[in-house]
């Protein structure tokens, strides 16, 4: 009975008083740029710090494998065209003759055995003509698959940021999905703080609060955008996030406080 009362008397000082939190600066729009494709950083063209806006480019990637394949590729168009055309040539010749059979059997100059044979010959030579232009259209599919992969030898920024690290050099290989650049979203800013589980009744999302960051002397409202419902076993803290809006220039990793009340 006397822990309750305890208790009871603990949260209506946190409420009466209010509660102050440290956190940190984070940007809530952080991407990690990796490669689609493996091969050599021919260039790279930011640095740690670098401001970039949506669609400059970040790195390149050595395209010899492409070229490779797009050889390979268009030599197999060029097979297949070759032998389309064998076939399609082989088919004109073959009705001219199937057409001269039939003048000649009406004349009982030819058997009508040679005249079936012929016939039979044409309906599968139809058909062989048939595989032969799925197997061109396969390969020009596969040319405009290869042509595409061009485009992700290029990486650019999917959003305006800055740079907070770089893990690649030139003459370094790209491999696919490792991260080979951190971007940071600076329109996209949040604190975060832990509340502790005792406590986790006075974050309410919505709730306005008081923040400030010291080291830039921004103080302002901010507002609880979100409580992440998983709370950290070791500390029993919960996560929550507060959307604000600074016209000083604020960094993702600044200390910053947060008042509850």
């Amino acid at each position: 009975m006397k822990l309750w009362i305890t208790l009871l008397t603990l949260s209506a000082t946190l409420s009466a008083a209010g509660l102050s939190l440290s956190g940190v600066v984070i940007s809530d729009n952080q991407k990690m740029i990796t490669s689609r494709n493996m091969g050599f950083v021919t260039n790279v063209n930011v640095s740690e710090g670098s401001r970039v806006r949506k669609g400059d480019l970040l790195y390149t990637i050595d395209s010899r494998e492409i070229d490779s394949a797009k050889t390979q590729v268009d030599m197999g168009i060029a097979q297949a065209e070759l032998s389309l055309q064998m076939y399609q040539n082989q088919h004109e010749n073959l009705k001219v003759n199937l057409e001269r059979h039939k003048r000649l059997y009406q004349q009982d100059m030819v058997s009508k055995y040679e005249v079936e044979n012929l016939e039979l010959n044409e309906k599968n030579l139809k058909n062989t003509i048939k595989i032969a232009e799925r197997q061109v259209s396969q390969a020009k599919a596969r040319q405009k698959e290869v042509t595409n992969q061009y485009q992700y030898l290029r990486i650019v920024a999917p959003n305006n940021g800055v740079v907070i690290a770089k893990n690649i050099k030139v003459g370094e290989m790209a491999m696919p999905g490792m991260p080979a650049i951190v971007l940071s979203d600076l329109s996209s800013l949040k604190i975060e703080v832990e509340v502790a589980e005792s406590a986790l009744q006075m974050a309410q999302i919505g709730q306005k609060v008081k923040v400030s960051i010291p080291s830039t002397g921004f103080v302002g409202i901010g507002r609880i955008s979100s409580v992440i419902p998983s709370s950290n076993p070791m500390t029993h803290t919960f996560k929550v996030k507060i959307s604000f809006s600074a016209k000083q220039a604020v960094y993702p990793g600044m200390y910053a406080t947060v008042e509850l009340n």
